[in-house]
């Protein structure tokens, strides 16, 4: 079972990534990874997996059961020389795709890695089941593919409506990326999963992933929040996630061809997460004002332009970006990946705290251990 993967070096994708090595032990992972050598490729892959595996894992699964590419999705044919092209078409069975621009700002970078990038993928894809057949295509997209939504409950056969307009050049591009890998791999069985907002892991408080976690922070000192009591905000956790992706990809028959990936009707409203927040210690009291969306919207804009020596610059841009998401008041029904998997996801107040905690006095940073200096890096691809 050679698996050919994007994204190892991304937060979901290593999530993926050490899950498959370590539950499926008869399973070869290809994996693409943006490096000018193999022994910088395997300190990428590293930094990535430490949350996951201790180092004596790590080097024992990257060297006996990954095939390292060295490429890059904005590249022509991934970067890819002809023997190493050659070699992927013959050995692949399945694709599974994760990596992605989730620039929400740039329409450049979120056209280069997610459009250009996902077509060259798919043409490698095209190769290989021509030569000799592929199990399976799954495409890591998003929620966001739903484009502008307010106060709705959105299902998998509900979420793509082309009439609708995108929040931005991210939940544009995906959308997009959806249709190529239907239009463009008819004979191949696919499958996509949508994530909603992942934000931290059930079972521990680190995470290597701080933009989000940051916007909410600032939520959580800010006394006056533009938001309605009753809004609920879909928020699922990445181990829950990844457990999700891996089995819409290692089954043998998944039983559908698109899952949201999300807490659906489980979602929590604004005050519940207040309220579990001033429980924990986290932030401060809060009062509910969403008469002043508009205003805090215009602050945001005004923050955005100042000094970076200022320390606003940044929460507010991030702001700017995640506001949309914040107030659509939307969630994605979740009963076909519960079905799949069998337990639903744990709700953000029974672990989303010590995250706060984990993020604000680590000075939103992981502590990356490095790699140790008694072991030779790879080098040989």
């Amino acid at each position: 079972m050679a698996i050919f993967l994007t994204g190892a070096t991304g937060y979901i994708g290593s999530y993926v990534a050490s899950g498959i090595l370590g539950e499926f032990p008869k399973a070869r992972l290809g994996l693409l990874v943006r490096a000018k050598s193999p022994a910088e490729a395997e300190k990428r892959l590293w930094k990535s997996m430490q949350m996951h595996l201790d180092f004596e894992r790590f080097i024992d699964f990257v060297r006996s059961r990954c095939d390292i590419y060295l490429g890059d999705l904005t590249s022509p044919n991934l970067g890819l020389d002809a023997e190493a092209r050659k070699r992927l078409v013959k050995s692949t069975d399945s694709f599974l795709h994760i990596a992605a621009s989730l620039n929400r700002k740039s329409s450049k970078a979120c056209f280069n890695v997610n459009l250009r990038g996902t077509l060259s993928l798919i043409k490698l894809a095209q190769a290989a089941h021509a030569d000799h057949g592929l199990r399976r295509f799954t495409d890591i997209s998003t929620v966001a593919v739903a484009g502008h939504r307010k106060d709705e409950i959105v299902t998998e056969a509900e979420t793509i409506d082309w009439d609708r307009s995108d929040y931005d050049p991210y939940a544009r591009t995906k959308k997009f990326c959806e249709h190529m890998v239907h239009e463009l791999l008819p004979d191949v069985d696919i499958r996509v999963c949508r994530p909603s907002t992942v934000l931290g892991d059930s079972r521990f408080p680190e995470t290597t992933q701080f933009d989000m976690v940051r916007a909410f922070v600032m939520l959580a000192k800010m006394p006056v929040l533009p938001l309605r009591p009753e809004w609920r905000m879909d928020i699922v956790p990445a181990d829950y996630v990844s457990r999700g992706i891996i089995a819409a990809h290692m089954r043998e028959k998944p039983k559908y061809s698109a899952y949201n990936l999300s807490s659906g009707a489980g979602s929590l409203t604004y005050r519940q997460i207040v309220d579990g927040m001033e429980a924990a210690g986290i932030g401060t009291r809060h009062i509910f004002a969403p008469r002043l969306e508009g205003p805090f919207a215009r602050t945001v804009d005004a923050l955005m332009g100042t000094p970076r020596k200022w320390g606003a610059s940044l929460p507010a841009s991030l702001m700017k970006v995640f506001l949309p998401y914040l107030t659509f008041n939307t969630v994605f029904d979740n009963s076909r990946i519960v079905e799949e998997l069998g337990d639903t996801p744990r709700p953000f107040t029974d672990y989303g705290f010590p995250l706060f905690r984990f993020a604000s006095e680590g000075n939103f940073t992981y502590p990356y251990k490095p790699w140790p200096g008694a072991v030779s890096p790879r080098q040989v691809a």
